[in-house]
Parts: structure tokens; sequence; C-alpha cells
């Protein structure tokens, strides 16, 4: 029987009709050439990302707040896996990976029309649509859940519900899509601005840690801060679950190669490198700072490291990932102690700090330590990154960057303003001090009488 390819089709003369048994061999190579162990990877690295939001996210945070405050924090995380993914089957996955324009994607997949058990070679051609669609998913329900680390122990179930809702659809999948989308203004191959971002430096960290900011700005500080001490109630949770995201980011960035390949070990190592200096880095900062190495500033540059690799983790060999973390972990740690004391805006939980900082640091050093060596995104023997002589990508990472920058920024601010108008953004000063937990969900975290 003969196989007919793509390029074997587009060979064919426009007067020759292509006929059905060309056809079926066609959609039967497709079928074939799909890849069960790819399959299985992608699979378990969605279920990977699913885990870096409940439980990982969802114990990061809730420990690092009031005891009053956890179970409140802990449901904004869970309440994203619900939403996001109705959202996402809806018209989330159609409007990021549909063939749209530049900046968006179109209506073809609503509902997940379309959306079969064969590839979709535009995106990944050995598994499943619907194992790219699951896992691309993932990265959508964990991308707004970190926002709540800004605002945390102060906003309404209600509206952070919504809020997140509208952010998910108006300025993550328009980013997703510029990014990654198929014809989108961003992507690294046939964007009008090729920027690199392997796993979602500028698509999650910078979209969440900037709309953070402007969130907890626009929301307003915490009643008493800074002049209340307000320490995490249980280190143990947050430890438990920033070791659940560093393992749970093998499957965010090593999964975003698509399949069982060299270049998922090559991301591999490369996340794992670079969380580990960067944990030695934030400790060495906060060593300095504070005369003591603390658990906190250890998983936080931990966090941070897997942050600032994310968008090149597929790009950069091992040395340069350990330098990227160090990096990370310093920077970020000075973007907390030093630069939020000074403008006293109340991020919680270094949302901000962490995320937005790492992200736009990730982004920039990405297109310094590219090397077509690892991933030869532009052809073969042509330079990636500043590192092979292709100083150029350091302005597409920067307009990049810029782009992430503005669209939060702004579709943030119109988010939240009409939010506020229709439902109202805040706690009322007497339910704050109550607590999240028993005034907007009628329960306890822990049972202080038993």
């Amino acid at each position: 029987m003969v196989i007919f390819s793509p390029a074997a089709l587009a060979q064919t003369p426009a007067s020759a009709p292509v006929t059905q048994a060309q056809i079926s061999a066609l959609q039967q190579a497709v079928v074939n050439a799909q890849s069960a162990g790819d399959n299985a990877w992608m699979l378990v690295s969605a279920a990977l990302v699913l885990l870096m939001t409940g439980p990982g996210l969802a114990l990061f945070y809730g420990g690092l707040v009031r005891k009053k405050n956890i179970l409140g924090t802990m449901m904004q995380s869970f309440a994203m896996m619900g939403l996001v993914t109705i959202i996402w089957a809806i018209c989330g996955y159609s409007l990021a990976f549909g063939h749209g324009n530049a900046f968006v994607g179109g209506f073809e997949h609503l509902f997940l029309r379309g959306v079969t058990l064969t590839p979709n070679t535009d995106y990944a051609a050995t598994i499943p649509e619907q194992t790219y669609m699951v896992y691309q998913l993932m990265f959508a329900i964990i991308t707004p859940a970190l926002i709540t680390g800004a605002f945390a122990e102060r906003m309404k179930f209600s509206a952070m519900a919504v809020f997140l809702s509208l952010w998910s659809v108006f300025v993550y999948c328009p980013m997703a899509h510029m990014v990654w989308g198929v014809g989108g203004l961003l992507n690294s191959t046939g964007g009008h601005i090729p920027s690199l971002d392997f796993a979602g430096g500028t698509v999650v960290h910078v979209t969440s840690g900037v709309s953070a900011l402007v969130t907890c700005i626009f929301l307003g500080k915490r009643i008493g801060y800074p002049q209340t001490n307000m320490p995490p109630h249980s280190m143990v949770l947050s430890f438990i679950g920033a070791c659940l995201l560093w393992v749970g980011w093998f499957g965010f960035n090593a999964g975003s190669a698509l399949g069982a390949s060299p270049l998922a070990t090559s991301a591999f190592i490369n996340t794992h490198f670079a969380a580990a200096a960067a944990a030695l880095g934030w400790t060495i900062a906060e060593w300095i700072h504070n005369g003591k190495p603390t658990a906190l500033g250890a998983i936080s540059g931990a966090v941070a490291g897997l942050v600032a690799i994310t968008p090149a983790s597929g790009f950069v060999q091992p040395f340069p990932a350990l330098l990227i973390g160090l990096i990370a972990g310093a920077f970020c740690s000075f973007m907390v102690f030093e630069v939020k004391s000074r403008l006293r805006y109340d991020d919680s939980l270094d949302a901000f700090g962490v995320h937005g900082a790492g992200g736009t640091l990730g982004a920039l050093l990405t297109g310094l330590f590219a090397t077509s060596a690892i991933n030869a995104v532009y052809g073969k023997g042509v330079p990636t990154g500043a590192i092979d002589g292709h100083w150029g990508q350091e302005l597409n990472q920067l307009a990049g960057v810029g782009i992430a920058w503005s669209i939060s920024i702004v579709g943030t601010l119109v988010l939240l303003f009409v939010v506020d108008r229709v439902i109202g953004l805040r706690v009322s000063p007497e339910q704050e001090a109550e607590g999240l937990d028993l005034s907007q969900h009628g329960e306890e975290g822990y049972d202080l009488n038993s």
C-alpha cells in the first residue's frame, strides 16, 4: 500500500485531482505518525502541571497567609481548576489556538468542535489534539491562580471568580495565541516579531505577575499593612507546596517539548539546575541582608529560578541554566526585600516580585543564552540567540515582554474597574478582620477548640 505524505500531495499537478484513496492514505499516515510514548509523556506532563495548582500552589500560598485565611486562599486555586476548565472547553482553547489573526484565535473550536483524537499538525504531529488541548488547559488554569497571591486576604470570593474568569478570556487567551498560536504576532516560527518562549515566561509569568502588581495596587493594602506583622502561619505547608511546584515544573517545562524527545531531556535538566541555583542565590542574598538563611527564602528562590528558566528551558545549555537561576534568585530577592519595601505596595505573597520580575528577567536572558545547538528554531545552522551571534533576538524578546506588560496592565485595569463597579472587589473591614474562611465560606481551616 502506498502512503502519501502532505509533501507528496503538494507536488501533485494541479490538473490531477486528489483521489479518495490518496485522502484516506494521508489520513492513515497521520494516524500512524502518532507515538504512544509521546502521548504517555504528555498526559503525565498534563497531570504534573495540574499538580502545580492543586495541591502545589494551594499549599504554597495557603501556608503563607494567616490561619484565618487558609481555606479562602486555597479555594481560590481550586476554583481556577474548575472555572477555567469550563471556559477552556467553551471558548478558551479556540481563542488561544484556533486560526484567527495575529492577536487572537478564531471561533473554529468553540465547544471543542473539531478537537479530535487525531493530531493537529499545526502544533503536535505525534499526539492527539485532545491531549494537546488538555495539556494547554493546565497552563491556562495555573496562570490566573498565580495572581491570587497578590490580593490574598482581602478580595471577595465572588469578585475573584468573575475577575479571573474574564482575565482568562481577555488577557491570557490572546497572549497565548500571540506567542504559541498559528499566525501569532510573537510566534517564533512565522510571527512578525519572533519571540522565544518555550514554556510560558511571557504567556504565564509576565502576564500573571504584572497583573498581580496592578491588582494589589488597585485593591489597596490589607488593614494594618505594613505596621502590623503578618507572618506565614505554616511554613511547613508552604515548604511542601514549593516542593510539589518543583516536581510539577518538570511537566511544565519538559512537557513543552510536546514529546518524549531529547529536547524534553534538555528542558528537564535545565529546569532542575536553575531551581537549585536560584535557591542558593536567594539564600545567599538573604543571609547577607538579614543575617540568617530562612526556609521561606530558600523555597521562594527555587520558585524564582523555575519562573526564570521557563522561557529558556528548551533553548539553552545546562550551565547557562545555572547562571539564569543564580541571577534570578538574587534579582527576585532584591525585588522583594528592597523594591517592594521602598514602593510600599502590598503584594501579599510576592506574586509580582517572583513571577512578574522573574518572568521578565527570564525572557530577556533567553534571548542572550539561546543556542541553535539545543533548539534550531530558525533552521539548522541559523543562530538562535545572542550567544550564537543573533543579537537582534534581544530586541524581539524586549518587544515580547513589552507587549505582555502592556496587555496585562491595560486588560487588568479595565476588568478590575468593571468588576468593582458591578459587584465590588473587596471584603468589608469587618469581614477582613474576621478572615476569609468564615466571612466568605462559613468554615474554618483549623478547629481551634479541639
